[in-house]
């Protein structure tokens, strides 16, 4: 059967209908006249251009009050504080004096259109939006990090720009909204905890942990300053407190959002079996640190030498040992490695250390007795050699090509280097021998041919 044609034979009606239906013209409408309305109600108002050329003259009184503000900052304020953190805030807001010029401005005109009854809506989100610069640009100042410039970007713009435009709650709201049920309390009601105090629970243990470090740092700073502790204790401090703020920090952190840490009982099981897991290497690392500062095995500023390396101690922390070599190096041993594997202590509970310088000379020269006496004697010269106890020169093998000696030395300084000196004794016995006639000898091999084969002619 063959289907009817059009009615309308140009196809217009057919047409209108296909793209009312791909397209909701209707519901487009109704959204336009909706934005055109809000706009005429909320910005195109009288209200709202009298905030805007308000904002806009309040850059005048700012750009000249700012220089005033900043030549104060910087002149009176910077100059007379002592230097350190105090100083470095100072001059911060020195840097900023124009927006903080700006921002008190608005500030004022907000104060003022407040209490003459004119809206201030648009003043409040400009004076939102500059308290996140300022933040912003303080944290780079004043911290000079990357990492918690981007922090304060991050966190800051966001919250200053939901705030501006009335959005900052209802986010919030939602936020509390999406919750992970955690059980029960002894009470028995509900215990829970949202997207929101999770993100609080961050923002306050990042400023705290910050502070926890900054505090640790300090504290290790005067304890280096007090010559009456010993370099094991001192180091014993400072590593119990780089592990107890931030735990410390975490509770406060929790506590300011009032979570309630009965309920981390709930996850004991999970992270005992991380432990036990991924977390055996670090926490030997950390058990072995305190067990190598309470033994007192190795300190500060010892000589020690792992692998052949030599160096001396410049940091204990909690995860590493500090070992800077001789090459001006610094490596970085994990604190389970000695334990497991052991280490060469030059200078654990004595630092007179002796050293060898083994040497040789020809069987020609008969009077070794004196040869001994002179190689004391070329040891005693060098600096570092000390008297008591006295260098011993031993004869110890009658060899191939040479009579064998072995000159044994002490010194107090071993982290100042040992070739060093090792070098040094062994130029003063050439100088010595060579002064005496004395050959030191080099490995010969005497040829004897006990027949030639005859030529043929």
């Amino acid at each position: 059967m063959n289907s009817q044609p059009s009615s309308d034979p140009t196809g217009t009606a057919t047409d209108t209908q296909v793209l009312d239906d791909l397209i909701p013209v209707e519901i487009l409408e109704s959204f336009v006249l909706r934005a055109v309305e809000w706009i005429q109600l909320n910005l195109l108002t009288i209200d709202i251009g009298i905030q805007i050329i308000a904002i806009v003259a309040a850059l005048v009184p700012a750009a000249l009050f700012g220089p005033r503000l900043k030549k104060f900052l910087s002149g009176q304020v910077a100059a007379r504080v002592p230097n350190g953190w105090l100083q470095k805030i100072a001059n911060a807001f020195a840097s900023i004096a124009l927006p903080l010029a700006l921002y008190l401005t608005l500030t004022a005109m907000r104060i003022a259109f407040g209490s003459a009854g004119y809206g201030v809506s648009w003043i409040g989100a400009a004076i939102a939006l500059m308290n996140a610069w300022i933040i912003v640009r303080l944290v780079t100042l004043i911290i000079q990090s990357d990492f918690w410039s981007r922090v304060a970007f991050y966190i800051a713009w966001p919250i200053a720009a939901l705030d501006a435009f009335g959005m900052l709650m209802p986010v919030i709201e939602q936020m509390q909204a999406l919750a992970i049920p955690l059980g029960q309390n002894d009470a028995g009601s509900p215990v829970r905890i949202s997207l929101f105090d999770i993100f609080r629970t961050l923002f306050y243990f990042a400023i705290l942990f910050w502070a926890a470090n900054l505090l640790s740092k300090v504290a290790q700073q005067q304890l280096d300053q007090i010559d009456e502790i010993s370099p094991a204790l001192k180091a014993l401090i400072g590593k119990v407190l780089s592990v107890l703020l931030p735990v410390i920090a975490l509770l406060i952190a929790l506590q300011i959002v009032g979570f309630n840490l009965a309920t981390l009982a709930v996850f004991s099981g999970a992270v005992g079996l991380g432990v036990g897991l991924g977390l055996q290497t670090i926490v030997a690392n950390f058990v072995a640190g305190f067990t190598l500062i309470a033994d007192k095995s190795i300190k500060p500023r010892d000589t020690i030498e792992v692998d052949g390396v030599m160096g001396w101690v410049t940091a204990m922390q909690a995860r590493y040992v500090a070992l800077r070599t001789r090459d001006g190096t610094e490596m970085l041993i994990p604190n389970d490695r000695f334990m497991s594997e052991g280490v060469v202590n030059w200078s654990r509970s004595d630092r007179v250390v002796r050293l060898h310088a083994p040497f040789g000379i020809t069987y020609a020269h008969k009077d070794l007795r004196a040869v001994q006496k002179l190689a004391a004697d070329a040891a005693l010269a060098v600096d570092r050699v000390v008297s008591s106890p006295s260098p011993v020169c031993n004869l110890v093998e009658f060899g191939d090509s040479s009579v064998n000696f072995d000159l044994r030395f002490w010194i107090t300084d071993p982290e100042s280097g040992l070739a060093n000196v090792r070098s040094q004794v062994l130029l003063n016995i050439w100088d010595a021998l060579a002064e005496q006639g004395i050959e030191i000898p080099f490995p010969q091999r005497d040829l004897h041919v006990k027949s030639w084969p005859k030529q043929e002619d």
